[in-house]
């Protein structure tokens, strides 16, 4: 029976170039898996995001949109203040919803990422 959600995946050419600095560094997610072609932050059984070096990926995500990871926050205007003061690309404000406000960025390869703070 399936549960729910264990990781969300991103895959690069080579996440050691932009990719893991940018996770771990910038946005300040804790590792919990670091090995030189895989990275998992979160707990090793979920849930977690994993950065992977994967030999069909080369370059940038051309379809940024097709999927998007979600981090929980406490404080989406916060910590998108805090990430725009160190260049992390956002695609406008935060966004206000019944169920949660929301805040879309870019990482180094381009994929989207949402920051997601629930009413």
């Amino acid at each position: 029976m399936i549960k729910g959600l264990s990781t969300a995946g991103i895959w690069s050419e080579d996440i050691q170039k932009k990719l893991l600095p940018f996770y771990r560094d910038v946005l300040g997610l804790k590792v919990a898996v670091d090995t030189p072609e895989f990275v998992v932050f979160g707990q090793p059984q979920g849930p977690a995001v994993t950065l992977g070096t994967h030999s069909e990926v080369h370059g940038d995500n051309k379809d940024a949109a097709r999927h998007m990871v979600g981090l929980l926050t406490d404080d989406v205007q916060g910590d998108y203040e805090r990430l725009k003061k160190k260049g992390v690309e956002f695609l406008g404000e935060p966004e206000k919803f019944p169920q949660a406000t929301v805040a879309t960025f870019k990482d180094p390869e381009g994929n989207y990422v949402q920051l997601l703070q629930f009413a």
